[in-house]
């Protein structure tokens, strides 16, 4: 049996067992709501430091690892120093948030677990709407709209095209709950036949924030349950769409930044 097949029967497994309603919660003690106010009283927004380390300290990590050499080679792929440096940064904010809350490797596992437990299926939706997106641009929907974007943005638009770009990243993750599956299809059917062949843009000033772009879409829709549904039901909200309403201003706003900052990059080349 193929690594493809193999692969996919397992998906259909996945797919029938939550089906069939065979996945449950556990029943996992909760923390008494008296402690869980008076910690939230105490740390304040310290405790957020972690979680705003991460990106900061993986940033960091790349640029310091990748030219790291011992003798003539180099220390680590130049291609995954971003996931090594992020490796690193987890572990590092790992250990910042036992200081900042003061609670040891036992407390910060059981949190972990419960977390995992309240998230339950939904922790795989990402990787399963990233294959979502490939099949979608293996199957030419890349290609159709490649087709109809050329018929209605005026030739030689940049601006136009990069709006286009950019909302299209935003509304495809709006409709597959997940950035990593739109990107592919506008990748294969804008940014590579239209910006990166026709305007001469680079992968570097397209790539990053074009999945910011995505990211704009999944602050707008329930699809993304990992993210709107889920943390509605950790904290017991009434109107389970309300982290939806309360992020579509944000996302808006940086959404048009995208927009606006994308063109600027490729139109001086920077």
């Amino acid at each position: 049996m193929s690594f493809e097949i193999s692969d996919g029967l397992l998906v259909i497994i996945m797919t029938l067992i939550v089906a069939l309603g065979q996945l449950k919660k556990s029943n996992v003690a909760m923390r008494p709501g008296k402690q869980i106010e008076s910690d939230r009283k105490r740390l304040g927004n310290l405790v957020f430091l972690p979680a705003l380390l991460l990106p900061l300290l993986t940033f960091a990590g790349a640029e310091f690892l990748a030219p790291l050499k011992i003798a003539d080679k180099f220390l680590f792929d130049s291609s995954n120093s971003t996931l090594v440096a992020l490796g690193i940064a987890c572990i590092i904010c790992w250990i910042a948030a036992m200081l900042v809350t003061k609670k040891g490797v036992k407390s910060s596992f059981f949190e972990g677990y419960r977390l995992l437990d309240a998230i339950s299926w939904t922790l795989v939706l990402p990787q399963l709407l990233a294959t979502l997106g490939t099949i979608f641009t293996e199957t030419g929907v890349g290609k159709t709209i490649s087709k109809i974007i050329t018929s209605v943005v005026p030739d030689n638009s940049l601006f136009w095209t990069v709006v286009v770009f950019c909302l299209g990243m935003a509304i495809f993750t709006l409709i597959m709950g997940n950035a990593f599956a739109s990107f592919p299809i506008l990748a294969s059917g804008i940014a590579v036949p239209l910006l990166i062949k026709g305007f001469g843009a680079t992968p570097e000033q397209i790539g990053a924030l074009a999945m910011f772009s995505g990211y704009c879409g999944t602050l707008m829709t329930p699809m993304a349950a990992e993210f709107n549904i889920v943390p509605a039901s950790l904290l017991e909200l009434d109107d389970k769409n309300l982290v939806v309403k309360v992020q579509i201003p944000t996302a808006l706003f940086v959404l048009v930044f995208n927009v606006l900052l994308m063109y600027a990059m490729i139109k001086l080349n920077f």
